[in-house]
């Protein structure tokens, strides 16, 4: 059972996605009550490995609004939970020209929350005009047939 708490529609826009997989997240008390919350933004988030373990970084989780001095920082770095064999998998892939991790959702799945990490290339301005011109055709397309 998966309730998605946020999605990154923008990457999808930006970049071309090769690849999904699935990563737990390390979060605080006041993180977790935020993100059941839904106050969540991944817009201009992005994951980078460093030293053999995988962080989501610029993530931001807004202030838990019944904490107290003890709430969290919300644009901080936060560790993502991976078997060793995936993070090899992903440097692997990572290292190769032009490839990034961007987060694309986030949510909680039985009542843990969960991180779905996309392997992408970044898009072109053509490309991005280029979809933006197709899905506009399809568009045209699905109501020209919902009128007869």
């Amino acid at each position: 059972m998966q309730e998605l708490v946020a999605k990154n529609k923008k990457a999808y826009h930006d970049y071309h996605v090769l690849d999904e997989i699935e990563a737990g997240i390390v979060l605080l008390g006041t993180e977790v009550k935020a993100i059941r919350e839904h106050r969540v933004n991944l817009k201009d988030s992005f994951a980078r490995v460093h030293g053999g373990e995988v962080w989501l970084e610029n993530c931001h989780i807004a202030a838990y609004r019944h904490g107290n001095r003890a709430n969290h920082e919300p644009r901080r770095r936060r560790k993502l939970l991976l078997h060793r064999r995936e993070i090899n998998k992903l440097l692997g892939k990572v290292h190769q020209k032009g490839l990034t991790l961007v987060p694309v959702a986030l949510y909680l799945k039985n009542g843990k929350a969960k991180v779905r990490l996309a392997i992408a290339r970044g898009k072109k301005t053509y490309d991005k005009r280029e979809a933006k011109r197709k899905k506009i055709i399809e568009r045209e397309i699905q109501a020209q047939l919902k009128g007869r």
